[in-house]
């Protein structure tokens, strides 16, 4: 198939490789020139904007880092007009990003308007689960649109799901996500307070791991330098999933919760901790390098 991919990031990056090497003719575009050339040396056809990506595309993949770049790409803005309006009926589009659930219901319903399927399909597993194919997609959207999806999304992920309507996967997301800052940060509090005792970081990950209090950071992701190989943490915070990401998700997770009326005491807590991380100058950083906010 011919497919544009639009934001060869970090998590775009494996997505987008993944497709090139399934057999689909794969066109990209990304801001970074940096990028352009590393895709463009692993073959990808780098074009010189979005829509000349899109131009004769079948199907239309963005990873992008934040509601307004997608409402932006695809609805767009007074001075240009939206990639939806160039692209022929019966396209199909896929965005992987992490938004408000609101803006995918509004770009799902331009893009019915225009006859053309819209998938919110945001991911999880990180930069290791997009280069090895085993994301985790929460699809929002029509079954009959996800069909057409899911050759596709099984060369990327491992697993499907759907979760509902457009911005069912946004919600589905952003729920994740908020769960995964407040495990992180209490992961990192029990780490913190056992090497204050003086035990080793390694035997009480394991101790915790094996029992009641094992959780997905423990088993992959440790926040503690030199106790798993392969984490962030041990990479010096670098090439993960960014402080200032999180924070993002942590901010769009409570505004859906005030829109909702819903109670995230502990979400909101979150939050403000990430924040006060990420002024701490570590926005860049891995998410996980929150423990060394608590270690202060």
């Amino acid at each position: 198939m011919k497919i544009a991919f639009i934001g060869l990031g970090n998590m775009g990056s494996g997505m987008a490789l993944n497709l090139l090497r399934a057999g689909h003719e794969v066109r990209g575009f990304d801001l970074s020139e940096a990028a352009q050339k590393f895709h463009a040396d692993q073959g990808i056809h780098i074009a010189t904007s979005a829509a000349e990506a899109a131009d004769g595309a079948q199907v239309v993949v963005t990873m992008l880092p934040a509601s307004t770049h997608v409402q932006a790409l695809l609805l767009g803005t007074a001075e240009h007009p939206g990639l939806l309006e160039r692209l022929p009926t019966g396209t199909l589009v896929i965005d992987s990003s992490t938004i408000a659930a609101d803006t995918a219901r509004t770009v799902g319903k331009a893009a019915a308007a225009r006859g053309i399927d819209f998938l919110d399909a945001p991911v999880s597993g990180g930069t290791a689960g997009a280069a090895a194919g085993t994301l985790t997609f929460m699809i929002g959207g029509t079954a009959e649109a996800l069909e057409r999806a899911r050759p596709l999304l099984e060369t990327m992920g491992k697993n499907l799901f759907h979760a509902g309507a457009s911005g069912a996967g946004q919600t589905a997301k952003i729920c994740n996500n908020m769960l995964l800052g407040i495990l992180m940060i209490g992961t990192s509090e029990a780490l913190s307070l056992g090497m204050a005792n003086g035990l080793d970081a390694k035997v009480l990950s394991e101790i915790m791991r094996r029992s009641s209090g094992g959780n997905w950071a423990l088993e992959v992701y440790n926040p503690v330098p030199g106790v798993q190989e392969a984490s962030a943490a041990t990479r010096g915070y670098t090439g993960g999933f960014g402080t200032d990401l999180m924070l993002k998700d942590l901010g769009l997770a409570l505004e859906n919760a005030i829109t909702a009326k819903a109670a995230t005491p502990l979400g909101a807590l979150a939050r403000s901790l990430y924040a006060a991380h990420s002024l701490g100058g570590h926005g860049g950083q891995d998410f996980s390098s929150i423990i060394e906010l608590l270690q202060k």
